[in-house]
């Protein structure tokens, strides 16, 4: 099982760039129900990444924390397991 929890993005704002301060995460597009399937990408050693459904560009940003996101507000909060 994993120490930690992998941080969830959307981008129902629409915009064209996200910056991120986490390299490993999920994207689930937009927010439910409009959302794609939750893809989990991986930037290595790379600074940026794309979405290959929404087509969102992430950034990585060393000065962001983990869940942090510019433009504020996109971290996806995923529903508890019950």
């Amino acid at each position: 099982m994993a120490g930690h929890v992998v941080p969830h993005f959307h981008n129902s704002a629409g915009v064209p760039i996200i910056r991120v301060g986490a390299k490993e995460f999920m994207c689930v597009g937009a927010k439910p129900p409009y959302d794609h399937p939750h893809v989990f990408l991986d930037m290595g050693s790379d600074d940026e990444i794309i979405c290959p459904y929404c087509s969102t560009l992430y950034r990585y940003d060393h000065h962001l924390h983990g869940t942090d996101t510019n433009p504020p507000g996109c971290l996806f909060d995923v529903p508890a397991a019950a």
